[in-house]
Protein backbone atom coordinates (compact mmCIF):
# COMPACT_ATOMS: atom_id res chain seq x y z
CA UNK A 1 0.00 0.00 0.00
CA UNK A 2 1.44 3.61 -0.77
CA UNK A 3 1.48 6.36 2.20
CA UNK A 4 -0.83 8.97 1.50
CA UNK A 5 2.07 11.66 0.75
CA UNK A 6 3.41 8.91 -2.30
CA UNK A 7 0.07 8.87 -3.50
CA UNK A 8 -0.41 12.26 -4.12
CA UNK A 9 2.83 12.53 -5.59
CA UNK A 10 1.90 9.92 -8.14
CA UNK A 11 -1.05 11.62 -8.89
CA UNK A 12 0.45 14.74 -9.41
CA UNK A 13 2.57 13.40 -12.06
CA UNK A 14 -0.07 11.05 -13.81
CA UNK A 15 -2.09 14.23 -13.84
CA UNK A 16 1.20 16.66 -15.06
CA UNK A 17 1.70 13.55 -17.97
CA UNK A 18 -2.04 13.44 -19.22
CA UNK A 19 -2.32 17.17 -19.16
CA UNK A 20 0.42 17.62 -21.36
CA UNK A 21 0.00 14.45 -23.67
CA UNK A 22 -3.67 15.65 -24.12
CA UNK A 23 -4.63 19.30 -22.83
CA UNK A 24 -1.08 20.71 -24.05
CA UNK A 25 -1.70 24.06 -26.07
CA UNK A 26 0.52 25.92 -27.75
CA UNK A 27 3.91 27.40 -26.42
CA UNK A 28 2.34 31.40 -25.36
CA UNK A 29 3.71 33.96 -26.81
CA UNK A 30 4.96 35.61 -24.42
CA UNK A 31 6.34 39.51 -24.58
CA UNK A 32 7.19 42.36 -22.32
CA UNK A 33 5.62 45.04 -24.47
CA UNK A 34 1.52 44.90 -23.99
CA UNK A 35 0.23 43.71 -27.18
CA UNK A 36 -2.01 46.99 -29.32
CA UNK A 37 -5.50 45.83 -29.80
CA UNK A 38 -6.43 49.68 -31.85
CA UNK A 39 -5.52 52.33 -32.62
CA UNK A 40 -7.74 55.65 -32.20
CA UNK A 41 -6.89 59.19 -33.05
CA UNK A 42 -3.05 58.86 -32.98
CA UNK A 43 -3.13 56.80 -29.78
CA UNK A 44 -2.65 52.62 -29.14
CA UNK A 45 -5.24 51.43 -26.99
CA UNK A 46 -2.95 47.91 -25.30
CA UNK A 47 -4.65 44.90 -23.39
CA UNK A 48 -3.06 46.40 -20.44
CA UNK A 49 -5.36 49.84 -20.62
CA UNK A 50 -8.47 47.92 -21.71
CA UNK A 51 -7.72 45.72 -18.15
CA UNK A 52 -6.97 48.75 -15.99
CA UNK A 53 -10.25 50.21 -16.48
CA UNK A 54 -12.04 46.85 -16.28
CA UNK A 55 -10.15 46.73 -12.62
CA UNK A 56 -11.35 50.56 -11.82
CA UNK A 57 -15.06 49.88 -13.50
CA UNK A 58 -15.91 46.92 -11.32
CA UNK A 59 -14.42 48.67 -7.84
CA UNK A 60 -16.65 51.50 -8.61
CA UNK A 61 -19.71 49.17 -9.00
CA UNK A 62 -18.32 46.91 -6.16
CA UNK A 63 -18.36 50.14 -3.46
CA UNK A 64 -21.21 51.62 -5.02
CA UNK A 65 -23.38 47.97 -4.52
CA UNK A 66 -21.95 47.70 -1.10
CA UNK A 67 -22.75 51.05 0.30
CA UNK A 68 -26.00 51.40 -1.57
CA UNK A 69 -27.72 50.55 1.38
CA UNK A 70 -25.36 51.49 4.28
CA UNK A 71 -26.40 50.30 7.85
CA UNK A 72 -25.14 51.33 11.31
CA UNK A 73 -25.06 47.70 12.46
CA UNK A 74 -23.02 46.26 9.28
CA UNK A 75 -24.20 42.94 7.94
CA UNK A 76 -23.56 40.67 5.10
CA UNK A 77 -20.92 42.18 2.21
CA UNK A 78 -20.68 45.39 3.95
CA UNK A 79 -19.76 43.82 7.49
CA UNK A 80 -16.57 42.17 5.01
CA UNK A 81 -15.84 45.63 3.58
CA UNK A 82 -15.33 47.19 6.97
CA UNK A 83 -13.62 44.67 8.42
CA UNK A 84 -11.18 44.54 5.68
CA UNK A 85 -11.00 48.26 5.15
CA UNK A 86 -10.86 48.90 9.23
CA UNK A 87 -8.12 46.11 9.42
CA UNK A 88 -6.05 48.11 6.74
CA UNK A 89 -6.46 51.88 8.42
CA UNK A 90 -5.37 50.26 11.78
CA UNK A 91 -1.78 48.92 10.13
CA UNK A 92 -1.27 52.11 8.59
CA UNK A 93 -2.19 54.55 11.86
CA UNK A 94 0.32 52.10 13.91
CA UNK A 95 2.76 52.63 11.18
CA UNK A 96 2.24 56.45 10.65
CA UNK A 97 0.25 58.00 13.74
CA UNK A 98 -3.35 59.08 14.34
CA UNK A 99 -3.12 61.80 12.72
CA UNK A 100 -0.60 61.00 9.25
CA UNK A 101 -2.68 57.55 9.18
CA UNK A 102 -5.99 59.71 8.40
CA UNK A 103 -4.03 62.02 5.92
CA UNK A 104 -2.30 59.13 4.35
CA UNK A 105 -4.65 56.58 3.99
CA UNK A 106 -6.76 57.65 1.49
CA UNK A 107 -4.29 57.56 -1.41
CA UNK A 108 -2.21 54.56 0.77
CA UNK A 109 -5.74 52.38 -0.11
CA UNK A 110 -6.53 53.10 -3.21
CA UNK A 111 -2.93 52.18 -4.29
CA UNK A 112 -3.70 48.91 -2.41
CA UNK A 113 -6.59 47.91 -3.11
CA UNK A 114 -6.28 48.45 -7.15
CA UNK A 115 -3.01 46.80 -7.01
CA UNK A 116 -4.65 44.04 -4.98
CA UNK A 117 -7.80 43.54 -7.34
CA UNK A 118 -5.52 43.98 -10.01
CA UNK A 119 -3.34 41.00 -9.45
CA UNK A 120 -6.32 38.79 -8.53
CA UNK A 121 -8.24 39.57 -11.59
CA UNK A 122 -5.27 39.14 -13.98
CA UNK A 123 -5.63 34.89 -12.40
CA UNK A 124 -8.98 34.81 -14.09
CA UNK A 125 -8.85 31.91 -17.27
CA UNK A 126 -10.19 34.42 -19.59
CA UNK A 127 -6.81 36.45 -19.49
CA UNK A 128 -3.99 35.72 -22.45
CA UNK A 129 -6.52 33.19 -24.23
CA UNK A 130 -9.05 35.38 -25.50
CA UNK A 131 -7.99 37.44 -28.24
CA UNK A 132 -7.83 38.70 -31.62
CA UNK A 133 -5.84 36.90 -34.22
CA UNK A 134 -3.28 38.91 -35.90
CA UNK A 135 -2.37 36.53 -39.20
CA UNK A 136 0.53 35.73 -39.88
CA UNK A 137 3.20 33.16 -42.25
CA UNK A 138 4.01 31.59 -38.43
CA UNK A 139 2.54 31.09 -35.45
CA UNK A 140 -0.17 29.39 -33.91
CA UNK A 141 -2.36 27.14 -35.91
CA UNK A 142 -5.86 27.83 -35.24
CA UNK A 143 -9.25 25.62 -36.27
CA UNK A 144 -12.13 27.72 -37.83
CA UNK A 145 -15.46 27.75 -36.39
CA UNK A 146 -18.50 29.44 -35.80
CA UNK A 147 -20.21 29.73 -32.72
CA UNK A 148 -23.94 31.64 -32.39
CA UNK A 149 -23.02 33.48 -35.82
CA UNK A 150 -19.58 34.55 -34.63
CA UNK A 151 -16.67 33.39 -36.55
CA UNK A 152 -13.79 32.11 -34.28
CA UNK A 153 -10.29 30.78 -34.38
CA UNK A 154 -9.10 28.41 -31.63
CA UNK A 155 -6.65 25.83 -31.22
CA UNK A 156 -7.39 22.17 -30.83
CA UNK A 157 -6.63 19.74 -27.94
CA UNK A 158 -3.00 18.51 -28.21
CA UNK A 159 -2.16 14.36 -28.71
CA UNK A 160 0.60 12.95 -29.40
CA UNK A 161 1.13 12.96 -33.04
CA UNK A 162 -0.30 16.79 -32.40
CA UNK A 163 3.19 17.82 -30.89
CA UNK A 164 4.87 19.62 -33.75
CA UNK A 165 1.38 20.79 -36.16
CA UNK A 166 -0.04 23.33 -33.19
CA UNK A 167 2.44 26.04 -34.19
CA UNK A 168 5.24 27.27 -37.49
CA UNK A 169 8.40 28.43 -36.34
CA UNK A 170 9.32 31.20 -38.88
CA UNK A 171 13.22 29.63 -38.73
CA UNK A 172 11.99 26.40 -39.79
CA UNK A 173 13.06 25.62 -43.64
CA UNK A 174 9.81 24.37 -44.85
CA UNK A 175 7.58 27.24 -42.67
CA UNK A 176 6.13 28.37 -46.14
CA UNK A 177 5.28 25.03 -47.05
CA UNK A 178 3.35 24.59 -43.63
CA UNK A 179 1.86 27.70 -43.67
CA UNK A 180 0.39 26.95 -47.76
CA UNK A 181 -1.29 23.61 -46.40
CA UNK A 182 -2.69 25.16 -43.72
CA UNK A 183 -4.84 27.44 -45.50
CA UNK A 184 -5.58 25.05 -48.17
CA UNK A 185 -7.18 22.71 -44.92
CA UNK A 186 -9.02 26.07 -43.61
CA UNK A 187 -7.19 27.35 -40.59
CA UNK A 188 -5.81 30.04 -39.33
CA UNK A 189 -2.25 30.57 -38.65
CA UNK A 190 -0.42 33.66 -36.57
CA UNK A 191 0.17 35.16 -33.02
CA UNK A 192 -3.16 36.10 -30.46
CA UNK A 193 -3.34 39.19 -28.84
CA UNK A 194 -5.01 38.70 -26.23
CA UNK A 195 -7.75 41.59 -24.72
CA UNK A 196 -7.05 41.47 -21.18
CA UNK A 197 -3.77 41.18 -19.93
CA UNK A 198 -2.81 41.85 -16.40
CA UNK A 199 -2.43 45.71 -15.90
CA UNK A 200 1.04 45.59 -13.49
CA UNK A 201 2.75 42.81 -16.33
CA UNK A 202 3.07 46.25 -18.63
CA UNK A 203 5.87 48.53 -16.95
CA UNK A 204 3.96 51.51 -17.68
CA UNK A 205 1.71 50.62 -14.63
CA UNK A 206 3.59 50.27 -12.27
CA UNK A 207 5.93 53.17 -12.93
CA UNK A 208 2.69 55.36 -12.98
CA UNK A 209 1.78 53.78 -9.37
CA UNK A 210 5.17 54.93 -8.24
CA UNK A 211 5.13 58.40 -9.61
CA UNK A 212 1.56 58.68 -7.84
CA UNK A 213 3.57 57.05 -4.61
CA UNK A 214 6.35 59.81 -5.25
CA UNK A 215 4.29 62.69 -5.77
CA UNK A 216 2.19 62.01 -2.36
CA UNK A 217 5.46 61.84 -0.52
CA UNK A 218 6.97 65.00 -1.68
CA UNK A 219 3.35 66.64 -0.77
CA UNK A 220 2.91 65.52 2.70
CA UNK A 221 6.91 66.45 3.13
CA UNK A 222 6.28 70.09 1.47
CA UNK A 223 2.73 70.44 3.23
CA UNK A 224 3.83 69.26 6.44
CA UNK A 225 7.23 70.94 6.83
CA UNK A 226 6.88 74.20 4.28
CA UNK A 227 8.94 74.45 0.83
CA UNK A 228 12.05 75.65 1.96
CA UNK A 229 12.38 73.13 5.14
CA UNK A 230 11.71 70.37 2.99
CA UNK A 231 13.96 70.90 0.34
CA UNK A 232 16.60 71.59 2.82
CA UNK A 233 16.81 68.08 3.23
CA UNK A 234 18.27 67.71 -0.85
CA UNK A 235 19.86 71.25 -0.68
CA UNK A 236 22.22 72.36 2.12
CA UNK A 237 25.15 74.56 1.32
CA UNK A 238 25.84 74.50 4.98
CA UNK A 239 28.85 72.28 4.37
CA UNK A 240 29.91 70.40 1.97
CA UNK A 241 29.10 67.51 4.12
CA UNK A 242 25.78 68.76 4.22
CA UNK A 243 26.01 69.21 0.42
CA UNK A 244 26.90 65.75 -0.43
CA UNK A 245 24.19 63.99 2.43
CA UNK A 246 21.34 66.17 0.31
CA UNK A 247 22.72 64.52 -3.08
CA UNK A 248 22.59 61.42 -1.65
CA UNK A 249 19.22 62.06 -0.58
CA UNK A 250 18.12 63.50 -4.11
CA UNK A 251 19.69 60.08 -5.94
CA UNK A 252 18.08 58.18 -2.90
CA UNK A 253 14.37 59.61 -3.68
CA UNK A 254 15.00 58.53 -7.87
CA UNK A 255 16.03 55.04 -6.85
CA UNK A 256 12.97 54.91 -4.67
CA UNK A 257 11.27 55.33 -7.84
CA UNK A 258 12.92 52.58 -10.01
CA UNK A 259 13.05 50.12 -7.54
CA UNK A 260 9.00 50.10 -6.84
CA UNK A 261 8.66 50.10 -10.60
CA UNK A 262 10.91 47.17 -10.96
CA UNK A 263 9.72 45.17 -7.90
CA UNK A 264 6.10 45.09 -8.68
CA UNK A 265 6.87 44.53 -12.48
CA UNK A 266 8.80 42.01 -11.88
CA UNK A 267 7.30 39.63 -9.66
CA UNK A 268 4.43 40.12 -11.38
CA UNK A 269 5.37 39.67 -15.03
CA UNK A 270 7.31 36.78 -13.56
CA UNK A 271 4.26 35.38 -12.24
CA UNK A 272 2.03 35.60 -15.34
CA UNK A 273 4.90 33.66 -17.25
CA UNK A 274 4.49 31.31 -14.72
CA UNK A 275 0.67 30.71 -15.03
CA UNK A 276 1.08 30.92 -18.35
CA UNK A 277 3.90 28.16 -19.11
CA UNK A 278 2.09 25.59 -16.70
CA UNK A 279 -1.38 26.66 -18.14
CA UNK A 280 -0.51 25.47 -21.74
CA UNK A 281 1.70 22.55 -20.77
CA UNK A 282 0.63 20.86 -17.91
CA UNK A 283 -3.37 22.45 -17.45
CA UNK A 284 -4.09 19.79 -14.78
CA UNK A 285 -2.10 21.06 -12.10
CA UNK A 286 -1.98 24.60 -12.80
CA UNK A 287 -4.10 25.19 -9.64
CA UNK A 288 -1.32 25.14 -7.49
CA UNK A 289 0.59 28.01 -8.99
CA UNK A 290 -3.12 29.60 -8.85
CA UNK A 291 -2.53 29.40 -5.21
CA UNK A 292 0.76 30.84 -4.97
CA UNK A 293 0.20 34.25 -7.45
CA UNK A 294 -3.16 34.60 -4.92
CA UNK A 295 -0.36 34.75 -2.13
CA UNK A 296 1.86 36.90 -4.47
CA UNK A 297 -0.46 39.36 -5.21
CA UNK A 298 -1.31 40.63 -1.64
CA UNK A 299 2.02 40.65 -0.62
CA UNK A 300 3.06 42.84 -3.45
CA UNK A 301 0.01 44.75 -3.08
CA UNK A 302 0.92 45.39 0.86
CA UNK A 303 5.08 45.88 0.33
CA UNK A 304 3.71 48.90 -2.06
CA UNK A 305 1.03 50.64 -0.19
CA UNK A 306 3.00 49.97 3.30
CA UNK A 307 6.72 51.32 1.60
CA UNK A 308 4.59 54.72 0.92
CA UNK A 309 3.25 54.82 3.99
CA UNK A 310 6.99 54.65 5.43
CA UNK A 311 8.55 56.71 3.39
CA UNK A 312 5.64 59.08 3.94
CA UNK A 313 6.52 59.11 7.53
CA UNK A 314 10.12 59.71 6.62
CA UNK A 315 9.29 62.63 4.99
CA UNK A 316 7.31 64.58 7.15
CA UNK A 317 9.25 64.18 10.14
CA UNK A 318 12.26 66.85 9.76
CA UNK A 319 15.83 66.36 10.16
CA UNK A 320 16.33 69.17 12.32
CA UNK A 321 13.60 67.45 14.77
CA UNK A 322 16.44 64.79 15.38
CA UNK A 323 19.35 67.05 15.98
CA UNK A 324 17.30 68.77 18.41
CA UNK A 325 16.56 65.45 20.41
CA UNK A 326 20.55 64.68 19.91
CA UNK A 327 21.18 68.12 21.76
CA UNK A 328 19.93 68.30 25.10
CA UNK A 329 20.96 64.45 25.32
CA UNK A 330 24.93 65.87 24.70
CA UNK A 331 24.26 68.74 26.71
CA UNK A 332 23.50 65.89 29.52
CA UNK A 333 26.27 63.99 28.80
CA UNK A 334 28.62 66.54 29.63
CA UNK A 335 27.03 67.71 32.58
CA UNK A 336 27.35 64.00 33.69
CA UNK A 337 31.28 64.01 32.93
Amino acid sequence: MLSRGRLVVVLLIALTLVGFVFFRGPTPHITIKPETIFDAGGISFTNTMITSWLVVGFMLIGVFLVTRRWDLVPSGAQNVVEAVVEAFYGIVENVAGEKNGRRFFPVVATIFFFILFSNWLSLMPLFNVIGVVQEEEHGFVMENASVGGLDIAYVGLSSPSSFSGQSIDEEDADAHEQFEQAKEDGKTVGELLPLLRGPNTDINTPMALAIVSMIAVEFWGISTLGLFRYGKKFLNFSSPIAFFVGFLEFISEVVRLLSFTARLFGNMFAGEVVILMFTFMTPLVVVIFYGLEIFVGVIQAFIFAMLTVVFGVMAVTAHDDHESEAEPHTEMTKIEA
